[in-house]
């Protein structure tokens, strides 16, 4: 590609800079929390909006209820398939449309898009609405550019993907919608060649005790109070299971350490006021487990420290319903695509070649589930920093890399754009 060329892509990309975030704003202002995720409807009517004018035409698909139903979800879960026809080969551009829920300790408003000194605040800007924005500016300025796009891009609108029990990508994948490689804009902008991740379960774990009136508990069963020798076995596990390290090579770094399986109780909820013994105790346990275990025997190691620890209470019985599950992925950077995506991001985003390392992690990817399904040329880009207060308050993005991950999306779409690079491991 040359010079005079890339200039003028560039600046024709600049030129975009008000319209996506402007649409990033419009994408923030939908609240599609998960749990519950409700609002995918809402969100699926904002994209085909946006899309029609730009000669998408999209399909929808309605994950089953019976699929992904559980205690704490509720509402449609539509995915959509976004495309145009092309002779081009398929590419297919993956989002998911959930965020986490707000929580608290926001200093800005996190359904509303707050622009300050080039940081973009807002539920969803990093992970991982932004994406959206960075992409539709990435193939508006090839349409008015009337450049030539080597891959025909193919955009994937999922649901679920923050711990849900039956992602829309899974369903997708299962039903023989994906018949090519995928790029996952779920990732970090940093210069990574993703070596995989962990899987990931999460499980509700009721106990049941028998309520009474505190001051005259005779006839009670105090759940929570019964079920704290269960937390503290739960505890002895978590020792046992966090010294199991991976083979994925940990991200590169003086304070790098290997990684390993991780035991997490992220929720406990029981009782209702001081007069009264509670009956019923709940607790949410999360799971990241290693690419050479199997799921279940994750899940039959942890019911069986439960049931014995359980036997030594007097709690009258308990129960646990499966709430989310990731598969884990396995060494997605072996395919002939990895050489032009490195070779765009390092052009988009301004990092030097030698800079890309491969390195995996203990978070999760509803990947997995398309790895299962049989495709495995994937790659992965995305908005995400250690900084950027994913999954927590204030979360954020900035205008820069917002512009640089749609250059970068912008040089692999590009029928021009010939440069490759060698990947070293």
């Amino acid at each position: 590609m040359q010079i005079d060329q890339i200039k003028r892509l560039e600046g024709a990309l600049k030129d975009q800079t008000s319209t996506m975030v402007e649409e990033l704003a419009s994408f923030i202002s939908i609240d599609t929390s998960f749990p519950p995720g409700s609002g995918y409807t809402a969100f699926a009517t904002l994209i085909t909006e946006i899309l029609t004018p730009l000669g998408f035409e999209i399909e929808c698909f309605d994950v089953p209820e019976s699929l992904w139903k559980s205690q704490s979800s509720y509402g449609p879960r539509t995915n959509m398939i976004a495309k145009r026809n092309s002779l081009t080969p398929t590419h297919y551009i993956y989002f998911h449309m959930d965020t986490v829920p707000a929580g608290e300790g926001w200093t800005y408003p996190p359904f509303e898009l707050t622009q300050k000194d080039g940081y973009l605040y807002g539920r969803g800007t990093a992970d991982m609405k932004g994406t959206i924005s960075a992409t539709l500016g990435a193939i508006r300025t090839l349409d008015q550019t009337k450049s030539t796009f080597e891959f025909n891009p193919v955009l994937l609108f999922c649901t679920d993907e923050e711990g849900g029990l039956y992602p829309g990508i899974r369903y997708l994948a299962e039903c023989g919608k994906i018949d090519g490689p995928v790029l996952c804009l779920n990732g970090q902008s940093q210069p990574r060649i993703w070596a995989g991740c962990f899987g990931s379960i999460d499980l509700r774990i009721r106990f049941e005790g028998r309520a009474a009136h505190s001051g005259d508990p005779r006839n009670g069963i105090n759940a929570i109070e019964e079920a704290l020798p269960v937390l503290a076995q739960l505890r002895n596990l978590k020792e046992k299971t966090e010294k199991r390290i991976s083979t994925l090579p940990p991200q590169p770094g003086s304070n790098a350490t290997p990684l390993h399986a991780r035991l997490t109780l992220t929720m406990a909820r029981g009782g209702e006021k001081g007069s009264s013994l509670p009956g019923l105790f709940e607790i949410n346990l999360n799971r990241r487990y290693l690419q050479d275990e199997n799921i279940d025997e994750v899940t039959k190691e942890i019911r069986d420290v439960i049931d014995g620890a359980v036997l030594k209470t007097k709690l009258i019985d308990w129960n646990w319903n499966i709430e989310g599950h990731l598969a884990p992925v396995s060494d997605p950077w072996g395919n002939e695509y990895w050489p032009r995506w490195v070779a765009a991001l390092s052009h988009g985003f301004n990092w030097p070649i030698d800079q890309f390392k491969v390195w995996g992690s203990s978070t999760s990817s509803d990947m997995g589930w398309v790895q299962q399904a049989g495709r495995r040329e994937i790659l992965l880009g995305g908005l995400s920093r250690p900084d950027r207060n994913v999954h927590a308050a204030d979360e954020h993005t900035t205008v820069e890399d917002l512009m640089g991950l749609a250059r970068s999306i912008l040089f692999y779409l590009a029928k021009d754009f010939t440069k490759t690079c060698e990947i070293k491991t």
